[in-house]
């Protein structure tokens, strides 16, 4: 069976919606990392979490550090999502998929946010690797 051009322009256009979005989620994701570094190194400190199982102890500067490269990361991946550079689309899932390990550590401390971020990354993988399949499809 073949898609008529008119079906795979429709299909097309849905999906470049999804990787817009995924853009869109990698760059404010990015904004906000970078924001949350430099508040981090801008007044190092040490952050607790008082948790019904235990403490969690942070070195803030540390954090700090890590927020700003990963943060400055997705906004170059969302910037070559945008411009539909394969190596940011495969970028992209890698830091979605590390997103979402992140979270399972992170979920005792704060379970709903977690929940919300796993979601939101499993919804961009989803999108991208889709894509990425329709785009070989068409070749």
């Amino acid at each position: 069976m073949s898609i008529s051009t008119t079906e795979a322009r429709a299909r097309s256009g849905v999906w470049a919606g999804w990787v817009t979005f995924a853009g869109v989620i990698l760059m404010i994701n990015g904004i906000f990392s970078v924001i949350q570094g430099v508040v981090a190194l801008i007044g190092p400190d040490t952050y607790y979490a008082a948790m019904p199982s235990g403490l969690f102890l942070f070195d803030v500067e540390g954090w700090g550090w890590f927020n700003l490269i990963v943060g400055v990361l997705l906004i170059a991946t969302a910037i070559g999502v945008f411009a539909e550079q394969g190596w940011a689309r495969i970028t992209a899932i890698v830091l979605a998929v590390v997103s979402a390990l992140i979270q399972l550590l992170l979920m005792p401390a704060q379970p709903w946010w977690s929940l919300i971020v796993i979601a939101i990354d499993i919804t961009i993988i989803y999108a991208l690797v889709v894509r990425s399949d329709e785009s070989l499809e068409r070749r």
